[in-house]
């Protein structure tokens, strides 16, 4: 047995000497240190000792730096862009040791490190370095603050998008040794666009070349995509793409390693996981990977030397982020393209009426193919209109004229044919069979719908419905306004009952579909990709889409249809699409025609005689009738800045998520819509921002929401 594990034989006889050692414990355990988080008395860092620290305090009239002091012991891992922790809110007067002291702890990053602060009184000290992992660098921290000026937002509320949330196992891994750059690839598929060789070589040579990129219908963009990225990393510097979802970020994933292997780019999108996408954001932070493809928070990415940013599909709303200060990834691309001096690439199928703009204002230059190429890789675009619907008595079991039917038919003898409808379920919207009243909620008046075969129920407060009958004629028999996916798809499987029908939706959505006949009913946006291509394809319904009441409808429509055309086969192969639309429409006529950019100059024409945006600048400005009234006083506008408004805020509707600029349930607000010239709108966001900032810092009461280049004014 041990000595330790020895037992005395004298109970007491330890006794005098155990006490002295409890008394000795005790009495070093009294010695005056420093507290924890309040470093009192504790020695500052012997260069260097105060750090400029933005604190984590979205509010505007917070939009500052703080200076902190730097103990001895945090000298080494306080250094410029890693996470901190400061106390914050303690007031001039709790000062105890020259420090002071109090105010609840809170996150931060350290900017700088200063040999003094004009600040005159006591300093609190930093609390504690939550990583020496260096994150906010001086070019993402310059176009923060870019970013949050143009939206008239706070600097702390970009960093919460361009940062991404730490986790501690994938900061504790190192990332790889970087690859050396690739050799310049070929031009490939860009031979078919007349200026696309010479746009790779100007990358590969380390140019920066600015251009808007209509693309060709078909399967090649993904891979013209990454031959572009390699191209720049070719001249040793990086490149940065964003795309609007997971799917098509993986389409282009795919593209690039197959291009160049793996190893040499970082994928940034949600579906990763925050502990891969945060391990794939450091390797980038680290300079171990220089190309990105991501979704919208990758328009942060901190590439090393970048030499490339590239937008795919600027319109999808997703590029439109729903957090404040709402930056859209085209316009946060621009500036890194402008203050970073790289080469710029916005491109699509379709073309919005801002990449209009930047044509025009020979800020970027067209990137377009001939006609001839364009006949080759587009689809036949045929119409079907109202009167001829009137006069085609065929195929009504599925709702289809004969045009559509006989391209169906056709279609599934060689391939998977796709059927874009507006709108997801059985039968979203409901009327009166005899008179065509819509039918509606007896409790609310919202529109009644059938999200199945059998129950109704209202669309606003989500009542049931057993007992409907017309309030007009009294009849009791419904019909379908517009007719959703899950009908559409039943209709067309009675239609043609020996062939598979899919549904990719909101609630299911296709990545794929083999190339083997079968009928494919999607929703715009959730069109899955086939193998070689569509044989056809039917687009339902297009009134429902042109005739939303908003500013870029036709926009809009025009976009969704493209983008489900792009994945039907070219005419040589066949490919056919028919619409359901009036032709004289500008954006049937536009499809038709193949002819996007055309279709983006007239809306641009038209918005500029309109004064509409992109041509003017515009804010909304959202909040109860007084809390807006109060703001639009305070203001101190622009001179040439024009109120529009305020008119009322419909309440966002039961059982959908309430967006930033819906009104609260149960309360009435109010929008104006604030509009200046050309040149004006960095003056009009500083004086939203500053009028925003003194209400808060008065408790100026309720206050209101500030969205610069609204997505949606109506």
């Amino acid at each position: 047995m041990s000595s330790d594990n020895e037992r005395s034989e004298d109970p007491a006889g330890g006794a005098p000497e155990q006490l002295a050692l409890i008394r000795e414990t005790v009495r070093k355990a009294n010695v005056p240190r420093a507290k924890p988080r309040t470093w009192r008395g504790a020695a500052l860092a012997k260069e260097l000792p105060v750090a400029r620290v933005l604190v984590n305090k979205g509010v505007l009239h917070l939009d500052q730096y703080f200076d902190y002091a730097v103990p001895e012991e945090l000298d080494a891992d306080a250094q410029p862009g890693v996470r901190v922790r400061v106390r914050f809110g303690a007031g001039g007067r709790n000062v105890r040791g020259g420090r002071r002291e109090g105010g609840g702890l809170i996150d931060g990053f350290l900017v700088e490190r200063l040999a003094e602060s004009d600040y005159t009184g006591a300093l609190a000290a930093l609390a504690y370095v939550v990583s020496p992992e260096p994150v906010l660098g001086p070019e993402l921290l310059a176009l923060s603050r870019a970013v949050a000026d143009r939206y008239a937002g706070s600097l702390a509320d970009v960093l919460q998008l361009a940062v991404p949330p730490r986790n501690g196992r994938a900061e504790s891994k190192p990332s790889p040794e970087p690859l050396p750059p690739p050799p310049a690839p070929s031009a490939g598929s860009w031979e078919r666009y007349a200026q696309g060789p010479a746009f790779l070589r100007a990358l590969a040579e380390g140019g920066a070349p600015r251009a808007v990129w209509t693309a060709l219908p078909g399967p090649h963009w993904p891979q013209e995509i990454a031959r572009a990225m390699a191209a720049t990393l070719a001249s040793g510097r990086g490149a940065l793409v964003v795309v609007p979802d997971g799917r098509t970020a993986g389409r282009v994933d795919a593209a690039l390693t197959e291009l160049l292997g793996e190893g040499r780019h970082a994928l940034l999108t949600a579906d990763s996981g925050p502990e891969k996408r945060y391990r794939e954001w450091l390797a980038v932070r680290r300079g171990s990977v220089r190309a990105v493809v991501g979704t919208r928070a990758a328009m942060f990415a901190p590439v090393a030397d970048l030499g490339l940013v590239a937008v795919w599909d600027d319109g999808d709303s997703s590029h439109s982020d729903d957090n404040a200060p709402f930056p859209h990834v085209r316009e946060v691309l621009e500036l890194r393209a402008a203050h970073g001096r790289c080469a710029f690439l916005l491109g699509g199928t379709n073309c919005t009426v801002e990449a209009a703009q930047l044509v025009e204002s020979g800020w970027a230059l067209p990137l377009r193919a001939d006609r001839e190429q364009l006949r080759i890789a587009a689809p036949l675009v045929r119409t079907v209109g109202d009167g001829e619907l009137a006069r085609d008595g065929a195929a009504r079991a599925a709702r289809l004229p004969s045009l559509a039917w006989q391209t169906v038919r056709d279609g599934l003898r060689s391939g998977p044919v796709l059927v874009q409808v507006p709108r997801r379920g059985y039968a979203p919207r409901l009327a009166c069979e005899r008179c065509r009243e819509p039918a509606r909620c007896r409790h609310c008046a919202g529109p009644l719908q059938a999200p199945d075969q059998q129950d109704l129920d209202c669309a606003w407060c989500g009542r049931a419905e057993t007992s409907w009958h017309c309030v007009a004629c009294g009849s009791h028999r419904l019909r379908a306004q517009i007719v959703g996916a899950r009908r559409t798809a039943e209709e067309l499987g009675r239609a043609f009952p020996a062939v598979p029908v899919r549904t990719s939706g909101r609630d299911h959505i296709l990545d794929s579909v083999p190339d083997a006949p079968a009928l494919v009913v999607s929703t715009p946006g959730a069109e899955p990709v086939a193998e070689g291509g569509y044989a056809a394809a039917l687009l339902l319904d297009g009134w429902a889409m042109v005739g939303r009441p908003d500013l870029r409808a036709g926009e809009e429509a025009l976009r969704r249809w493209t983008a489900a055309a792009s994945l039907v086969r070219g005419q040589p192969e066949g490919g056919a699409v028919v619409i359901v639309a009036e032709p004289t429409l500008r954006p049937v006529q536009a499809l038709v025609r193949w002819d996007p950019v055309g279709h983006a100059r007239r809306e641009l024409a038209e918005r500029a005689e309109l004064g509409f945006p992109p041509v003017s600048r515009m804010a909304s400005v959202t909040g109860s009738p007084e809390a807006l009234a109060a703001f639009l006083t305070v203001a101190e506008l622009p001179p040439e800045a024009e109120v529009l408004g305020p008119v009322p805020v419909p309440g966002a509707e039961p059982g959908r998520p309430r967006r930033p600029w819906d009104a609260p349930p149960g309360e009435s607000w109010e929008r104006a819509l604030l509009r200046v010239p050309p040149g004006n709108g960095a003056a009009l966001a500083a004086a939203l921002k500053a009028a925003q900032a003194a209400r808060m810092s008065r408790g100026g009461g309720a206050q209101v929401r500030i969205r610069v280049d609204p997505p949606d004014i109506g």
